[in-house]
Parts: structure tokens; C-alpha cells; sequence
């Protein structure tokens, strides 16, 4: 009997570890001279991963349209404040308590949003090794504050999925524009038809392409 939910799939979706890396780096530079040229120039990215937790995510939130060394702050002084981040710690939090560790009005209100969907288990980040890509985004995406690029961000690095191409960071996209050489005005739809072609691992190219665009900068995380 076909399933036809892709949810109900028992097995984990393919994802990059340790032992596949470098390799799968390999496999999409085959495929991408441009790609190709940044481990030949600058090497191989690291394995950018995080924990699939409550955690995690509030650090993308925080993370949401700001610099890397802002979210830090915030988060850095969130954790002097409660410790270990828990749900129920940060809902104990008052609005100015919340203000104190660089939280802004919105984002106190996505991350409340998000403590209070897991203790109500609206959500279940566990359940998700084992959802489609498309299944966790559609769960994700109906919490107020958490849009594609979050969801992105959360599928590359805590469930560490192979085919994640976030659209929506300007860093990468601005990383590609330059290793193609391509128009600053092109279209999101051209860029994600030349993404297509590095499917199923689009995850990889992001990699490299953020791996291009630190080490072009200079950027020390």
C-alpha cells in the first residue's frame, strides 16, 4: 500500500554528517566550476551545525535581519539572564526584561510565541527528523514570527537537510551574484532556476557560498 502523507515516512531524510561532508562538497563542485573554484581558492567550509532545540531557534529569531555579532549580543545576554534557555524560562520574563537583552518588541513576541507552541506541543522539534522538508515548513511558518528563511536556516543547520537553499539570505545571494558574475538586479526566480541544477544539494552550495563571502570579508564569527 503507497503512503501518500510524507510526513508518515518512518525513515530520516537524507542529511550531511561528518562522514559525508566533504564528500557531498565534492559531489556539487563536479557539477559548478564557480563552486569548484571556491575550495580550490579558500578551502572547505566548515560544518555549520546547531542542536535541534528551543535554543536554536531563538537564536535564528534573533538573527532575523540583523548582523551575526547583534544576534550574539542578545543572545549571549539572554543566557546571563536565565541561564539555560528553556520555555519557561523566557515567558517568566517581563517585557522589560526582554528589552534588557536586546530583544525588540517583535521579536519578544516571536519568541513567547514559539516557548508557548512547544509547551503546548503544537509543535514537536524531535518529530521532525522524521517530517519532509515541506511538512516542518508548513508546521513552522504558521508560528507569527518564524518566515522561510528562519525555517531555512533551522533545516540547513539543526536537522542538517542536503537540499536547503535559502533565498531570503542576502549574504549567500549576494555571494552567488559575485562568483557568477551575475546582474545585481536579477530576478529571485532566475537565481533559483540556476539553483535547481545543484539539487539535491543545494545545501552544500549555500556552504560554500557563505564560506565565499566570509572569507572574501574578512568576517571573524
Amino acid at each position: 500500500m503507497l503512503v501518500n502523507s510524507k510526513a508518515a515516512v518512518k525513515e530520516d531524510f537524507p542529511r550531511f554528517t561528518k562522514d559525508n561532508f566533504l564528500s557531498l562538497c565534492d559531489k556539487i563542485a563536479v557539477t559548478d566550476a564557480a563552486l569548484k573554484s571556491i575550495i580550490e581558492t579558500y578551502g572547505y567550509p566548515p560544518m555549520w551545525t546547531r542542536s535541534n532545540s528551543f535554543v536554536t531557534l531563538i537564536h535564528i529569531i534573533l538573527e532575523q535581519q540583523v548582523s551575526l555579532a547583534s544576534a550574539k549580543a542578545a543572545f549571549i545576554k539572554l543566557k546571563e539572564k536565565v541561564g539555560r534557555i528553556t520555555p519557561q524560562k523566557l515567558l517568566a520574563l517581563s517585557d522589560a526584561e526582554m528589552k534588557a537583552c536586546y530583544f525588540s518588541r517583535q521579536k519578544t513576541t516571536y519568541a513567547r510565541n514559539l516557548a508557548t507552541a512547544l509547551l503546548s506541543k503544537k509543535i514537536n522539534l524531535k518529530k521532525y527528523y522524521r517530517h519532509h522538508d515541506d511538512d516542518v515548513r508548513e508546521q513552522l511558518t504558521q508560528l507569527k514570527g518564524i518566515g522561510n528563511w528562519t525555517t531555512d536556516i533551522y533545516l540547513l543547520f539543526a536537522l542538517q537537510r542536503t537540499d536547503i537553499f535559502p533565498t531570503g539570505d542576502l549574504a549567500m545571494v549576494n555571494a552567488l551574484k559575485e562568483v557568477k558574475g551575475l546582474k545585481k538586479t536579477i530576478s529571485k526566480e532566475k537565481i533559483i532556476k540556476i539553483a535547481k541544477g545543484w539539487q539535491p544539494y543545494r545545501s552544500m552550495a549555500t556552504m560554500l557560498l557563505w564560506h565565499y563571502y566570509i572569507q572574501t570579508r574578512n568576517i571573524k564569527l
